[in-house]
C-alpha cells in the first residue's frame, strides 16, 4: 500500500489553450493585483516587503541620476563650448538652491511615492485639475521613455567606441540600440523584480571608477599649465566681458539640464525607504526625513561630480572630438579613461557605464509600469488591460523603437526631449509646493518657491523654443493619454463607480424598517429642498406608479461634489426633513450612486429596492453629455443599465420605475 501526498494529476490534464486565447491569456496574467503595486525601483511595495535604509535606496535614484556621468559632460561641451564649467556652476546653483528645497518639500507632503504629481492632483480638483494631471502625465512618459532610449543609445556608444569592439558593430548604432531595448522589453515580459542590490553595486562601481577618471584628470590639469591657460585665454577671447561670462552661461543653462534628472525619481522611491518604528501611514516622519537625507546626499555627490568633470573634460579634450562623430561624442569621461588610464581600465569604465545606462533603463521602464495604474484608473481613464504589465511593457517598447527610429540613436538629438520632460516634472513640483505654502498662509516659503518656479518656469520655455523635438514628444504622449482615457471613461460610465458604501445608523434605521414588502425609495434632486417639493414628488409617484401607502416611502439624494472623480467612497445618512425620510449621500455622480446604493440595500436586507423616477426634460443626446461630464443628466435609464450590468440576476436586480 502507498500513500500520495496529494490527490493524482488528471492524466489527460488541464486543457491547454491555443493561438489567440493562449496569447491573451499571457498578455494578462497577473490583471487582478492592485494598480501600481508593481515590483520594481519605483514600485509601491506591499507590507510584507523589506525596506531598505536611505543610503541604499538612493542607488535606485542614482541610476537614473548619476548614470547621467555617462553624457552630461561631452553635452555640456557640446552645448556651452568653453563656457561649460561656467554654464554647470549655475546648473549646480538652481540644483542646490531650487530644487532641492522643493524636492524636500514635496517628499514631506507626498511621502507615498506619487511625487508632485499627487500634490497638484489634490490641490488642482475637479475637470481641469484633472487635465492638467493627464498633461503632466505626458511629460512624465516624455522624461521616462527618453530615459530608455537615451541611456540605450549612450550604451550604444560606449560600446562602439571601446577598441575591442568588433568592426562589424561600427555605424551600427541604430541597430544595437533596438536590441538593448528589446532586451529590456524581454526582462518585464518575463518579470521583473526589484533588485535593489543590484543598483548598490552598479552606483558604487561606476562612481568609484568616475572618481578614479575624474582625479586623474584633475592631476594632468595640475600637471599641465598651459592647457589650463589657453582654455582660460579661449574663454576671455570670446567672452571678454565677465558680465557677459555670466549672461551667456545663464543663456546656455537649459541646455545641460539633463543634470537634473533624478528629482523625481528621488520621491519616487520614498516608499522603499526604512523610516522609525515609531512611524505611521499617515505621519511617516522617518521616511520623510530619510528622503530628504537622500536628496540631499544624491545633489551633493552629483554636484561635486559634475563640476568637476566639466572643468577637466572641457580643458583636456579638443573641441573637436565633441562634435557628431568624434571620439569624446556622448562619452567624454569614457575618452579620458582610455586616454589617460590605458584601453584595459576605459574598457572596465565602459562596461560600467553600459551597465548602469541599461539599468536606468529599466528604472524608467518600472517607472512607466507603476506611473500608468497608479493615477489613470482613478480617474476611469484606463483601458482594463493597463492593469497588466505585459501589454503596457509592448507598448512602451514600440514607443522605445520608435523613438530610436526617428532620432537615429542620436544622444545629442534627444538631449532636448529629456531635458523637456525633466524640466516640467520640476516646474510642476515648484508650482505645487508653491500653492502648498500659499494655503497654509506660508508667506515667505510662497515668495521663496515662487522665485524658483519662474526659474524653471524661464528654463523649460527656453528649452521648448530652442529644442522643440522634446514638446512635439510630450504633446503626441498627452493627446495620446486624453483620447485613450476619454474612450475608456466612455467604455467604464455604466460600472459601479462605489469603492466602499457606508450607511451610518439613521440610515439603516430607514431601510430596517421595512421587515417585509417591498423598499420604496423615490430620487429627489437636493437642488429643491422645500416641503412644497417633496410633497409635489411623493404624489407624483403615487399617482403614476401606484406606490401604496405613501408613508412608507424614502426619499434619496445624491449630491454630485466632484464629477471628475471615477471611484468614491459612499457615506449614506439618514436625515429627516419636513417630516420626510431621506437617504442622502455625496458622491461623483447620480445614477451609478444610485445604483450603487440600491445594490447595498438588496444585500443588507434581503430585500429588493424599488426606485422611482420622472423622467428628465432636454435632448436625450444632451442629457448624456451631462451624465459624462457633471455627472448627471439622463439619470432613469442609466441607473438601469449600471444595474443590469452589476446584477445579472434578474430576480435579485432592484426594480426601476419611471413616470
Amino acid at each position: 500500500m502507498t500513500s500520495l501526498s496529494k490527490a493524482p494529476a488528471d492524466p489527460c490534464g488541464p486543457e491547454k489553450l491555443r493561438g489567440k486565447a493562449a496569447l491573451r491569456q499571457w498578455l494578462l496574467e497577473g490583471l487582478p493585483e492592485a494598480s501600481g503595486t508593481q515590483q520594481g525601483p519605483h514600485g509601491r511595495p506591499d507590507e510584507s516587503h523589506k525596506r531598505h535604509a536611505w543610503w541604499r535606496v538612493m542607488c535606485l535614484t542614482g541610476l537614473d541620476y548619476f548614470s547621467t556621468l555617462g553624457y552630461q559632460p561631452a553635452i555640456a561641451a557640446l552645448a556651452a563650448g568653453v563656457l561649460a564649467p561656467l554654464a554647470t556652476i549655475v546648473l549646480v546653483l538652481v540644483t542646490l538652491f531650487g530644487a532641492l528645497p522643493v524636492y524636500k518639500r514635496v517628499a514631506r507632503e507626498s511621502p507615498y511615492g506619487a511625487g508632485s504629481i499627487a500634490m497638484l492632483a489634490n490641490l488642482l480638483p475637479r475637470w481641469w485639475g484633472k487635465l492638467f494631471v493627464l498633461a503632466l502625465l505626458g511629460f512624465a512618459a516624455t522624461d521616462f521613455m527618453i530615459t530608455i532610449t537615451l541611456s540605450a543609445a549612450d550604451a550604444t556608444a560606449h560600446v562602439i567606441q571601446n577598441p575591442f569592439a568588433p568592426s562589424f558593430l561600427h555605424g551600427q548604432n541604430v541597430i544595437i540600440t533596438l536590441v538593448l531595448i528589446a532586451a529590456l522589453a524581454a526582462v518585464f515580459l518575463r518579470g521583473f523584480k526589484e533588485a535593489i542590490s543590484i543598483a548598490v553595486v552598479l552606483v558604487a562601481v561606476f562612481l568609484a571608477l568616475n572618481l578614479v577618471v575624474i582625479a586623474v584628470s584633475l592631476v594632468h590639469v595640475v600637471g599641465s599649465p598651459l592647457l589650463t591657460t589657453d582654455w582660460w585665454s579661449a574663454l576671455t577671447t570670446q567672452h571678454g566681458n565677465p558680465v557677459m561670462v555670466v549672461a551667456v552661461a545663464l543663456l546656455v543653462f537649459p541646455r545641460l539640464a539633463l543634470g537634473l534628472s533624478g528629482f523625481e525619481t528621488g520621491v519616487a522611491v520614498m516608499p522603499q525607504i526604512k523610516g522609525h518604528p515609531t512611524d505611521t501611514d499617515e505621519n511617516p516622519e522617518g521616511r520623510i526625513k530619510g528622503a530628504q537625507r537622500l536628496l540631499t546626499t544624491a545633489a551633493v555627490i552629483m554636484s561635486t561630480f559634475l563640476i568637476t568633470s566639466s572643468l577637466a573634460t572641457t580643458i583636456l579634450i579638443p573641441a573637436a572630438e565633441f562634435q557628431p562623430g568624434g571620439a569624446a561624442n556622448g562619452r567624454a569621461l569614457a575618452f579620458l579613461a582610455h586616454d589617460l588610464l590605458g584601453e584595459g581600465f576605459g574598457t572596465a569604465y565602459d562596461i560600467s557605464t553600459i551597465a548602469i545606462l541599461w539599468f536606468a533603463g529599466a528604472s524608467a521602464m518600472a517607472g512607466l509600469l507603476n506611473l500608468v495604474p497608479r493615477y489613470l484608473p482613478r480617474f476611469g481613464m484606463a483601458p482594463q488591460w493597463a492593469a497588466a504589465v505585459r501589454p503596457l511593457v509592448l507598448v512602451f517598447a514600440a514607443i522605445a523603437v520608435l523613438i530610436t527610429l526617428i532620432f537615429k540613436a542620436d544622444v545629442d538629438a534627444q538631449g532636448g526631449a529629456y531635458a523637456t520632460g525633466v524640466l516640467v516634472l520640476i516646474t510642476s513640483a515648484a508650482i505645487a509646493v508653491t500653492l502648498s505654502a500659499k494655503r497654509k498662509r506660508e508667506r515667505k516659503k510662497a515668495i521663496g518657491f515662487g522665485a524658483v518656479a519662474l526659474v524653471f518656469v524661464y528654463t523649460t520655455v527656453a528649452n521648448s523654443i530652442e529644442r522643440p523635438d522634446g514638446l512635439k514628444i510630450a504633446l503626441l504622449f498627452i493627446l495620446g493619454i486624453v483620447v485613450v482615457s476619454f474612450i475608456s471613461r466612455l467604455r467604464r460610465s455604466f460600472e459601479l463607480r462605489a469603492s466602499y458604501i457606508r450607511m451610518d445608523e439613521a440610515a439603516m434605521g430607514f431601510v430596517a424598517a421595512v421587515d417585509e414588502g417591498t423598499i420604496r425609495i423615490i430620487s429627489h434632486d437636493p437642488k429643491t429642498r422645500s416641503a412644497a417639493a417633496y410633497r409635489r414628488k411623493l404624489s407624483h409617484a403615487a399617482t403614476v406608479n401606484g406606490i401604496g401607502n405613501p408613508r412608507d416611502a424614502l426619499f434619496m439624494e445624491v449630491i454630485v461634489d466632484d464629477s471628475s472623480d471615477f471611484e468614491t467612497v459612499l457615506e449614506v445618512r439618514g436625515i429627516t426633513r419636513h417630516g420626510y425620510k431621506i437617504l442622502q449621500v455625496h458622491a461623483s455622480n447620480v445614477p451609478n450612486t444610485i445604483a450603487a446604493v440600491l445594490l447595498h440595500i438588496c444585500d443588507a436586507t434581503g430585500l429588493i429596492p424599488h426606485i422611482y423616477f420622472r423622467w428628465n426634460e432636454g435632448n436625450p443626446i444632451t442629457n448624456m453629455i451631462k451624465f459624462v461630464f457633471i455627472g448627471e443628466g439622463e439619470i432613469a435609464p442609466v441607473t438601469r443599465e449600471v444595474l443590469r450590468e452589476a446584477e445579472p440576476d434578474l430576480t435579485r436586480r432592484p426594480w426601476v420605475h419611471v413616470g
